[in-house]
């Protein structure tokens, strides 16, 4: 199906949309990765580099079953929205997103960083993972898991992989917490060059605003975005004793996002987690560091049947997806691509993403004969020598 003025046939178109519609320094905000980008650039590359192995031409399976299950909830293919936080590339930012993926049939990560409320948001999609950062002490965490359970919340995902101390070679835009007076006339120049970003939010009667409601102390007011995150750098790290606290006061599914090595994947096993995420948040942690995909088998082989493993970064086609499963995934997690869908079209622009993922995971199964992603097994990709992280 070629493309419409309502439909995208490739994440690449948009991304393509998202950049047109959105004022440059919000674009700029989805694009960027720590220091010089290398690790964000290597985790599309790297995925270049696997081949497939050749494709079957007869008794190729009918139907391609594309279904499994995350953190205890069924979906309908292999691919998760990522938690991501406060989303003004349109103006029904997380709901939006909610609603594209229960249209696709699948889940949403909802970070505590969003700008709507968990409540409002799983009314959209039932099928949410509500995600803390270790940003706060043990009892403010709590109340915001406590929070996110009481409304429904079907999984927990503690992100670690993150750094403060990485910049930007390019320099951060500004972007303004609310568009008071003073933020609207320094930012004018940006907003009158997409217009039609400006139009969404005043047809919403809305303006931007980066407060985050799920950081809220019980009854108060949401903080903005950058206190909350100053905040957040006040906080130690977490050791794995402060992890399996955590765990413990979950006790549903809970995953840890962020692991890239095989001795952290064991140590995540040995405090309970039920799932880990391999992932360098989208390269925004410490840069120069491999792709995701480099680290997947390796974890992978070190969680063996104790854990799902999710992989997080790089994804752009339903390929990629079938390589990462091939290699030990149980699903992957896509953040960038959503956020350029829901740029591009809203909440139809969301399921437009999974509907191009979903499409290519099945063309990719048909090819390589596998009737299931559950058959899929390292044999169907080849990789480049020196590829993968060291066990």
């Amino acid at each position: 199906m070629a493309s419409t003025r309502d439909w995208f046939e490739s994440v690449a178109e948009a991304r393509r949309r998202a950049r047109r519609h959105l004022p440059a320094p919000v674009f700029q905000a989805i694009e960027a990765g720590a220091e010089a980008g290398i690790t964000r650039e290597d985790n599309v590359r790297a995925f270049t580099e696997i081949r497939f192995a050749p494709p079957r031409v007869a008794e190729l399976p009918a139907q391609r079953d594309l279904g499994t299950s995350v953190l205890g909830t069924a979906i309908a293919l292999p691919v998760i929205a990522s938690p991501v936080g406060v989303q003004a590339v349109h103006p029904v930012g997380e709901a939006g997103i909610a609603r594209g993926t229960a249209q696709a049939g699948t889940a949403m990560g909802l970070s505590e960083f969003a700008s709507l409320p968990v409540e409002s948001v799983i009314r959209a999609n039932p099928s949410l993972f509500f995600q803390v950062h270790w940003s706060a002490g043990r009892h403010d965490l709590h109340l915001r898991a406590e929070r996110a359970r009481a409304v429904g919340a079907s999984a927990l995902i503690l992100t670690l992989d993150w750094a403060f101390a990485s910049g930007r070679d390019w320099g951060s835009p500004w972007i303004p917490e609310r568009m008071d007076a003073a933020a609207m006339a320094r930012y004018a120049p940006r907003l009158l060059a997409r217009p039609g970003y400006l139009a969404r939010w005043l047809r919403c009667g809305a303006r931007p605003d980066l407060t985050v409601p799920n950081m809220a102390a019980a009854g108060g007011p949401a903080p903005g975005f950058f206190a909350a995150y100053r905040a957040w750098q006040q906080v130690k790290p977490p050791t794995w004793a402060d992890i399996a606290w955590l765990r413990a006061q979950w006790d549903g599914p809970f995953m840890i996002k962020g692991i890239m090595r095989p001795d952290d994947a064991r140590r995540a096993l040995d405090i309970g987690a039920t799932a880990v995420s391999v992932s360098n948040h989208g390269g925004n942690n410490l840069d120069g560091t491999p792709a995701s995909i480099r680290a997947l088998p390796a974890v992978a082989a070190a969680v063996g049947d104790q854990a799902e493993v999710l992989l997080d970064g790089g994804i752009r086609r339903g390929g990629d997806v079938v390589k990462a499963l091939a290699l030990g995934a149980t699903a992957v997690m896509i953040g960038r691509p959503v956020l350029w869908g829901l740029a591009a079209g809203g909440p139809a622009g969301v399921a437009n993403v999974f509907e191009i993922l979903r499409a290519g995971i099945d063309r990719t199964l048909l090819a390589l004969g596998r009737q299931s992603i559950g058959d899929l097994t390292p044999d169907d990709v080849l990789l480049p020598s020196g590829f993968t992280v060291p066990r």
